[in-house]
This record gives structure tokens, C-alpha cells and sequence, in this order.
């Protein structure tokens, strides 16, 4: 089972990525997109967590609730990404590895 701290730093990595900061933003579905269906109710879960923490935004629209990548807390989302995600520079997607795995 993935830990949930890994999975956060997943959700932040692809927001990251797409370049969803402040008043980019994207459906709050679209983080479960490319995931196995056996974790979206968890990636769900996990996103609100993000969002009660303070580093997602949610703002509902007329077209459904959307989120984005809180710009006040950019270093703190970098800091939990590296530290627990490899990225795979040629591929540019992220290996879910502990960080002692990271290196191998």
C-alpha cells in the first residue's frame, strides 16, 4: 500500500507540472486522471486533505469545483515533492520510491 504522504506529494507534482498556480487552474477530477481506479477515492480524499492544509485552493465555479497550487506555500510543496518523490528526468513522471529508495 502506498503511504499517503507519497500520494499528497503525487497530487502536488502533477499540479506542479501542468503549471496550476493561483488563477491557473484545473477540475478537481482531472488529479485522478492516469491513476489506477483502485486509488481515486483515496487520491480524493487525500486532495481535501491538501486543500485543508492549505496548499491546494478550491474555487467552485459554475461548471464544477476547481483547484490549484496555493502560490503563498510554493516552497513548502517543492520541499514535500523532492523529498519524497524521484522524478524521472527523461520521462519527466514521477516514480512513487521512498526517499532511501530514491538513489538506487
Amino acid at each position: 500500500m502506498i503511504p499517503d504522504v507519497e500520494l499528497k506529494s503525487l497530487i502536488l507534482h502533477k499540479l506542479a507540472k501542468k503549471r496550476k498556480w493561483g488563477e491557473s487552474h484545473t477540475a478537481f477530477d482531472n488529479i485522478m486522471k492516469g491513476v489506477p481506479s483502485h486509488l481515486k477515492g483515496r487520491l480524493s480524499e487525500l486532495a481535501q486533505e491538501l486543500v485543508h492544509e492549505g496548499l491546494l485552493v478550491k474555487k467552485p465555479t459554475s461548471y464544477g469545483v476547481q483547484i490549484s497550487l496555493n502560490v503563498n506555500k510554493s516552497d513548502r510543496e517543492a520541499n514535500r515533492v523532492e523529498s519524497t518523490l524521484r522524478v524521472d528526468s527523461s520521462t519527466a513522471k514521477p516514480s512513487i520510491l521512498p526517499a532511501s529508495q530514491a538513489g538506487e
